[in-house]
């Protein structure tokens, strides 16, 4: 089992990033509050819309919009587990999240690569997935394996099944993928039992865990409202990742991004926890800014590795597991 180095704690060595003191977090929390109880989520799913509504949150049925008073936030926050076990199939490879415990991933969701053998520029294919495990796999300083392709090759319909069935067999690492919609998450669910020797013992050593994104600015899809509910049920974890970007899907100051930022992914734990409480969930960032000349996400940016340092400290202010974009 691997427990990583710490990030941000007193201590006599490491490195740390902090943006904000205690009193501006805390500032930016009660922003985040007074977005969520007066401007609200839109919030795209009938069985969602019922649980915030039996919760005691403002349900709009014509707008879908939801606006949650602070006590629900906050119950959710608490609620939510501060530590995760995530398995490896190979147990050296077992991970733990908890408190500014740092830990490396590789990125994910490229859909072109450079052919290694003949140098061409191309859509990626199953095999891709399952070569890109493998090399995450080799890689020590890789902890856990995000699918870092897609296949192409494939019926988009059913494209999240054959990724996951090309990348379970080739790393020995907890692995994190986008399973589309919870009709897949469920599939591949029962894919990572049956490897893991049944369902009681996939829970007890999960070895995959899912991710889903709001849509900026300010919204729960139907899918992303599905996986956080079936992760909730499953027992398995749900990375709640916004990827807002600022001057385009969000306030064009980074501030303001991540008020919006904190807003979508509170409004995804609520969720979670109103499925069922101790849902396990991670606070999950690729937020950036957007090149106002090119319309594109500047991921690498100065701007990227600010915003996601302001966000794990967020995390950290609310005792949550944290997944961020790096700089």
């Amino acid at each position: 089992m691997r427990r990583n180095l710490h990030a941000g704690k007193p201590q006599s060595g490491g490195l740390s990033l902090n943006i904000f003191t205690r009193e501006e977090l805390d500032e930016i929390h009660f922003a985040t509050l007074e977005v969520l109880e007066h401007t609200g989520l839109l919030i795209d799913s009938d069985e969602a819309l019922e649980a915030f509504h039996g919760a005691g949150a403002r349900v709009d049925k014509k707008t879908r919009i939801v606006k949650m008073p602070p006590y629900i936030v906050e119950d959710a926050i608490r609620s939510a587990p501060s530590k995760l076990f995530l398995a490896g199939r190979n147990p050296k490879n077992d991970f733990i999240m908890e408190g500014n415990r740092v830990g490396f991933t590789n990125f994910g969701e490229g859909v072109f690569i450079i052919d290694p053998y003949t140098g061409e520029h191309r859509e990626t294919t199953k095999q891709d997935v399952a070569d890109s495990a493998k090399i995450c796999d080799y890689l020590s300083d890789i902890d856990v394996y995000e699918r870092a392709v897609g296949a192409s090759d494939v019926p988009m319909e059913t494209v999240q099944l054959h990724n996951a069935e090309a990348w379970f067999p080739n790393t020995s690492k907890h692995g994190f993928m986008g399973p589309g919609n919870a009709y897949l998450m469920q599939k591949i669910t029962q894919m990572a039992a049956a490897i893991a020797g049944g369902m009681d013992n996939l829970r007890e050593r999960p070895i995959v865990s899912f991710i889903t994104c709001p849509v900026s600015p300010l919204q729960l899809v139907p899918e992303t409202c599905e996986i956080i509910m079936e992760g909730a049920r499953s027992g398995m974890a749900v990375n709640v990742l916004s990827m807002a970007m600022a001057g385009g899907s969000s306030p064009v100051t980074l501030a303001g991004t991540l008020v919006d930022h904190n807003a979508e992914v509170l409004g995804g734990i609520v969720l979670s926890q109103l499925t069922r409480k101790g849902a396990k969930v991670i606070y999950g960032s690729s937020t950036t800014a957007m090149d106002l000349r090119r319309a594109a996400a500047t991921v690498g940016s100065p701007e990227c590795a600010v915003i996601n340092a302001a966000v794990a400290q967020m995390a950290t202010y609310y005792l949550l597991p944290s997944w961020v974009a790096g700089g």
